[in-house]
């Protein structure tokens, strides 16, 4: 064998071992702060006037409590760098007031998601793209303890009788938390943020999800009170478009809006918000969608805005589109317009069995003008993908016309999607209301 392929492999081989030291040693050096970061706390508990410090503004307390974990450390003298010494001090503060390692990732606007897999699995989604970070919990214990922190706050609880919680977070950002027994490798969490500034028509221009002219035909059909279906998958922005869509509305009108956990921000002066309420610990007191949609109508609605239909209120938001509550938006989860439309006939079954194929058919047929499918592309992108008129019925089948739809020509080697937003040359019926309208 010659000389230089002996070197090459001792070479490796040595390589290896440094890496292998090196992250051993790393390590060991975050098990050492995190235990820092434990005795430091238990410390600062000892020693705190939780009296004196909740007749603090929050900002003031956090302030406080700092300088009290930099006495401590001066005292006790622990051997750290002063980067090291600041972080640990942070974390400390977090863990006393607010959710621990999960607070530094709330604080970045940057992120859409936090997905925790585990105490040291943590991943983020920014612009569509998940990564995975370097934050850790010390253990499932203390994941577990931050998951009690949040769904006590929303009255709610979580363990080996009731696994599973829907909560949401001060800022409104909606969290869902699964334990074991049903999560086999620990507690896993994902936290989906809220948007302090809701995004605006111009946004969608700026982020390449639609074009101008895209976003002046939604405005104008908004304006002239169709019934709009949005449908995309999971995660592929139909709560935005819906706020986007929302935000068209005339400010002159009463608008309801109908959630099962609230996200939407309406900037109208005349908003009412509902919100479903789920079971008590003896299974009582649920209010579900269907029941806020039956209340809704009796409350004088100019639009009714649903956040997602999921269930059994498909058949009452049918009738509501049918019955002179024009200008009704709500989404949905399919693949396509024509699944949404399988979909809203499966989920009225589950509300009325009795009724037949044909008669959901054409209940569907004769509420919605518009479906709007929106998908995320491999760029992380979520694009405004097709937008199909309904334009009655065919031997019991719903006749749809894609008016517009994005094609997608290359991928670049850096894995942008290059494509063209392009409508169909086909006037779409809905045109002569909006004319309507505007001569109205």
């Amino acid at each position: 064998m010659p000389l230089s392929d002996h070197l090459k492999k001792r070479g490796a081989g040595d390589d290896d071992k440094a890496s292998t030291k090196s992250g051993s040693h790393e390590d060991k050096r975050r098990k050492f702060l995190q235990d820092v970061k434990i005795r430091m706390h238990r410390s600062l508990i000892d020693r705190l006037n939780l009296e004196a410090l909740m007749s603090l503004d929050p900002d003031q307390a956090r302030r406080e409590v700092g300088d009290l974990v930099r006495l401590i450390f001066n005292e006790e003298k622990v051997a750290v760098t002063q980067a090291e010494r600041e972080d640990v001090i942070h974390e400390v503060v977090n863990e006393t007031f607010g959710l621990g390692p999960l607070e530094p990732l709330l604080a970045d606007s940057t992120i859409d998601e936090i997905l925790v897999n585990g105490a040291d699995r943590v991943y983020v989604e920014r612009l569509g793209k998940l990564t995975l970070t370097d934050t850790r919990f010390k253990d499932n214990d203390h994941l577990r303890h931050i998951i009690n922190r949040i769904v006590a706050r929303v009255g709610r609880r979580i363990d080996e009788s009731s696994p599973m919680v829907d909560a949401r977070l001060a800022d409104g950002s909606r969290v869902n938390a699964i334990i074991p027994p049903l999560a086999l490798d620990g507690p896993v969490v994902s936290i989906r943020r809220f948007k302090k500034i809701p995004m605006k028509p111009a946004d969608l221009v700026a982020r390449k999800s639609a074009n101008q002219e895209v976003v002046d035909l939604l405005e104008a059909a908004v304006n002239a009170k169709l019934n709009i279906l949005i449908s995309g998958g999971t995660g592929t922005g139909k709560t935005t478009l819906l706020n986007i869509l929302s935000s068209f509305i005339p400010h002159d009108e009463r608008i309801i809006t109908i959630e099962d956990a609230a996200e939407l921000q309406l900037q109208q002066d005349h908003v009412v918000r509902l919100e479903t309420r789920p079971p008590n610990l003896e299974g009582r007191g649920e209010v579900t969608q269907r029941d806020l949609l039956k209340n809704a109508l009796r409350m004088r609605p100019d639009r009714i805005v649903v956040g997602e239909v999921r269930g059994e209120e498909a058949l009452d938001m049918l009738q509501a589109m049918n019955t002179g509550h024009e200008g009704s938006i709500t989404t949905v989860h399919a693949n396509t317009p024509r699944d949404a439309i399988g979909r809203l006939e499966t989920m009225v079954l589950m509300g009325n069995s009795n009724l037949v194929h044909h008669a959901i058919i054409r209940q569907i047929a004769s509420a919605f003008h518009l479906i709007i499918q929106i998908r995320r592309y491999s760029d992380g992108i979520r694009r405004v993908d097709t937008i199909s008129e309904v334009t009655g019925m065919e031997n019991d089948i719903i006749s749809l016309q894609q008016i517009f739809s994005f094609h997608q020509t290359e991928v670049t080697q850096e894995g942008k999607v290059l494509g063209q937003f392009t409508f169909h040359n086909i006037r779409p019926k809905f045109l002569d209301v909006v004319a309507f309208r505007k001569a109205g």
